[in-house]
């Protein structure tokens, strides 16, 4: 990934489209911007979308923002629109079992890297909220809470979390006393409590230190496969990921 193209500035009041016109002046169309949802979440997968928006009214998606600044009932709205206005749009799963198996960053990463191949549109440029993704043969800015200043990544942000927000909620079924319809994996109290009560489930991910310590509480034995300690091996401590995402 790479900055900004030499001499070209976006204005801080620019607005939600600011950074796709600055990029369209000198060139570079389309634009994709990408976004995952869940790589907080201890249970459950990871999801991630890419979306090219058009260029012009087309492209102004009515209610686009942060989908975690959107209640449920606006992601879906902007959801329809998202897919009904864009160039081309792409969703990515990737299965709990697999973040285990990579680790969480290289999931993320990875995760980014095929709803990008997955678009039906090359594009020209790439815009990615807050990890950048190499190795996508063109140029690319990782930008810091980039869905709250870019339309093609909140709309990708929309489109990943509703994504995964009907998964937990169909998971929800085959699992109701974890209540993953109302916290869709993410840690609040209700879930720590199911996970000291119950232990975790077939959907938790073992590399979460909370997952792992209530597993080893639950059963008497170490969760093989995992060093002890925050840090090891890629494990997460709960306690430093971003809450909702």
């Amino acid at each position: 990934m790479t900055a900004l193209p030499r001499g070209l500035t976006v204005r801080k009041d620019a607005g939600l489209y600011g950074y796709e016109r600055a990029l369209r002046r000198v060139g570079l169309d389309p634009v994709a911007g990408v976004d995952e949802a869940g790589r907080g979440a201890c249970a459950g997968p990871l999801v991630a979308a890419a979306v090219v928006l058009p260029d012009g009214k087309r492209g102004q998606v009515p209610g686009l923002a942060d989908s975690k600044l959107l209640t449920a009932a606006a992601r879906e709205r902007a959801y329809v629109e998202v897919q009904r206005r864009a160039l081309a749009w792409s969703v990515v799963v990737v299965e709990h079992d697999e973040c285990d198996r990579l680790g969480m960053h290289v999931a993320n990463v990875e995760a980014l890297r095929r709803s990008l191949a997955r678009l039906d549109v090359r594009p020209s440029y790439v815009l990615t909220d807050g990890f950048p993704v190499d190795g996508l043969e063109v140029p690319g800015l990782a930008m810091w809470k980039g869905d709250r200043v870019s339309a093609c990544i909140a709309a990708a942000s929309v489109i990943a979390k509703v994504t995964r927000d009907r998964i937990m909620t169909r998971l929800h079924e085959d699992y109701p006393e974890y209540d993953f319809g109302t916290h869709k994996g993410y840690i609040t109290p209700e879930h720590t409590a199911a996970l000291t009560q119950h232990g975790p489930c077939a959907i938790h991910r073992r590399r979460f230190v909370n997952v792992r310590r209530a597993s080893e509480a639950f059963t008497g034995e170490p969760v093989p496969g995992y060093a002890d300690g925050v840090g090891d091996n890629g494990d997460v401590d709960v306690d430093r990921v971003e809450a909702g995402r």
